[in-house]
C-alpha cells in the first residue's frame, strides 16, 4: 500500500519481529532457562530474550531473572515450545527466589550426606567407589 520503495510517500516495512514463543532449554548442567528464542544456528547456539532460570524443588519452583542469554549449543540438551494457554495449568507452587534457593541448598546438603553414608558403607564392606571428580576425564 506504501508504493514502490523509496518513493515518495512510500511506507518503509515494519521492522521484523519474532513471533512471541517462549522456549524451554534445559541445559547439560542440569539448569532450565525459559525465555523467547531470538536466534538458532546451525550448531543448535541459541539467544533467549527475556529469560529466567527456573529452579525446581519437590513441588516448588523459582525464576532468577536472566535478561539476554547466550547458550552455546553442545550445552543443550533439549529445546522445546512452551504452549502459552497451558503454562498456567501447573500442580507446581511458584516461591520467592530466596526460598528457592535456600530449599536447593538443604537439598543439595541433604544429597551429600546421604552418598558421604552410601561412600562409608561400601567401605565398611571393603569396596571402594571412584570420586565423583575424577569420572568425567577421558
Amino acid at each position: 500500500p506504501g508504493g514502490a520503495p523509496g518513493a515518495p510517500g512510500a511506507v518503509p516495512d515494519p521492522p521484523l519481529s519474532f513471533p512471541a514463543e517462549k522456549h524451554l532449554v534445559l541445559l547439560r548442567d542440569g539448569r532450565t532457562l525459559i525465555g523467547y528464542l531470538r536466534s538458532i544456528d546451525q550448531f543448535a547456539n541459541l539467544v533467549l530474550h527475556q529469560t529466567v532460570e527456573r529452579i525446581h524443588v519437590g513441588k516448588k519452583y523459582g525464576d532468577i531473572p536472566r535478561g539476554i542469554f547466550v547458550v552455546r549449543g553442545e550445552n543443550v540438551v533439549l529445546l522445546g515450545e512452551i504452549d502459552l494457554e497451558k503454562e498456567s495449568d501447573t500442580p507446581l507452587q511458584q516461591v520467592s527466589i530466596e526460598e528457592i534457593l535456600e530449599e536447593q541448598r538443604v537439598e543439595q546438603q541433604a544429597k551429600q550426606e546421604s552418598e558421604k553414608l552410601k561412600v562409608q558403607a561400601l567401605k565398611e564392606r571393603g569396596l571402594s567407589v571412584p570420586r565423583a571428580d575424577t569420572l568425567d576425564e577421558y
